[in-house]
């Protein structure tokens, strides 16, 4: 049986549908909410030839006429140039307002095909289908869409939620190792600021860095509860007025160390880890929660496989001087998100400069 969690909006409500093998579900599900029949099936060479053909005979069997539209795989191409193929294909199709985009594929797909339906006819329909379990527990999830600028990380964007959200873990069978450690740091993000039990299930078992290690129950509570976390807080700030900041928990570090080693050295999840590392000796230092605290988390990324040190390349003021360009950053302060206990975090822009710098030639390798 499918388990369904809804996101709660004044408008734009919809639902996140965790079903083992649901990929089949996909036409049938589009078709209860009543969408358009053209749908342009967005993915790329590597997720398109494992499961492009299966999600176009369910859209196809559920009478929708499909075009697919093939993006080049990986985060430095995540850039208004891909974009313009995405508008290319849908000029191409006569895409209408009533159509559909359809992300099928890993969280760059997902954040370029949800920020071209935002814009392309000034907002048409987005249709989720997460192939990567980062994807699967968090950029999915809450309407977050955009692309790169050479300077920074999702610097160009817009919020435009999705219709459906729909999750199908057997797809993950496919997913490199690499990018199931990855997504584990987004897991382990919910566990501190806002899931403590899950924080201590994580704990509990004995390996976290492959796949085949996790029990299917396990897989399946870290799937509903990371989506349950990031649906609850998304209801509550749709837009990252207040609360919703507490998700970037890890990214503000972490997007720094992304851009400045070009996207090509540590991907999102191993950069959010480091963030994290970082954010937590910050949060003992200033006495936001315990040492004890920063070291319990430190040994779970490090349990999960992920780096926990800034790459030796970067220079510790060029960090610095790229977190002023940070979209939390307000007033020329850089906004932090900093656990006091586990299960909670606060957001404050009064971390000195100096205890930054500290932290980060403390955990540079």
């Amino acid at each position: 049986m499918p388990f369904i969690i809804p996101v709660q909006l004044p408008q734009n409500s919809y639902n996140i549908t965790i079903a083992p093998g649901g990929l089949e579900q996909l036409g049938a599900e589009m078709q209860s909410l009543k969408l358009g029949q053209k749908v342009l099936l967005v993915s790329n060479p590597v997720i398109f030839r494992h499961y492009g053909e299966r999600a176009i005979a369910a859209l196809e069997t559920a009478g929708f006429t499909v075009q697919s539209c093939i993006l080049a795989a990986g985060e430095r191409y995540k850039t208004p140039a891909t974009l313009q193929k995405i508008y290319d294909a849908a000029l191409d199709f006569r895409i209408e307002r009533s159509s559909t985009f359809v992300a099928l594929g890993g969280g760059v797909i997902g954040d370029m095909t949800g920020f071209a339906a935002a814009t392309w006819l000034r907002g048409v329909n987005v249709v989720q289908v997460p192939t990567s379990l980062l994807a699967m527990v968090d950029a999915a999830i809450g309407g977050k869409t955009g692309v790169n600028h050479p300077r920074g990380k999702n610097l160009i964007g817009a919020f435009h939620q999705p219709r459906l959200v729909l999750i199908d873990s057997q797809v993950l069978k496919t997913l490199p190792a690499r990018e199931f450690r990855a997504a584990i740091a987004e897991v382990i993000k919910y566990g501190v600021i806002w899931d403590a039990e899950l924080f201590t299930q994580l704990e509990s078992v004995s390996r976290l860095d492959r796949l085949s290690a996790l029990p299917e129950d396990l897989l399946q509570e870290i799937l509903v509860r990371s989506c349950q976390a990031k649906a609850h807080v998304v209801s509550k700030d749709e837009k990252e007025a207040g609360l919703r900041a507490i998700l970037n928990y890890g990214h503000t570090i972490g997007h720094a160390v992304e851009s400045l080693t070009g996207y090509r050295l540590v991907n999102h999840g191993e950069a959010v880890a480091i963030g994290m590392v970082a954010a937590g000796q910050l949060a003992a230092d200033l006495d936001f929660w315990p040492e004890t605290l920063a070291e319990r988390q430190l040994a779970l990324i490090q349990k999960a496989g992920l780096p926990t040190q800034i790459p030796a390349s970067l220079n510790v003021e060029d960090i610095i001087d790229a977190l002023q360009t940070d979209k939390k950053v307000s007033a020329g302060q850089v906004r932090f998100v900093l656990p006091t206990q586990l299960g909670a975090a606060t957001v404050t822009d009064q971390v000195p400069a100096e205890a930054i710098r500290q932290v980060l030639k403390q955990i540079q390798q």
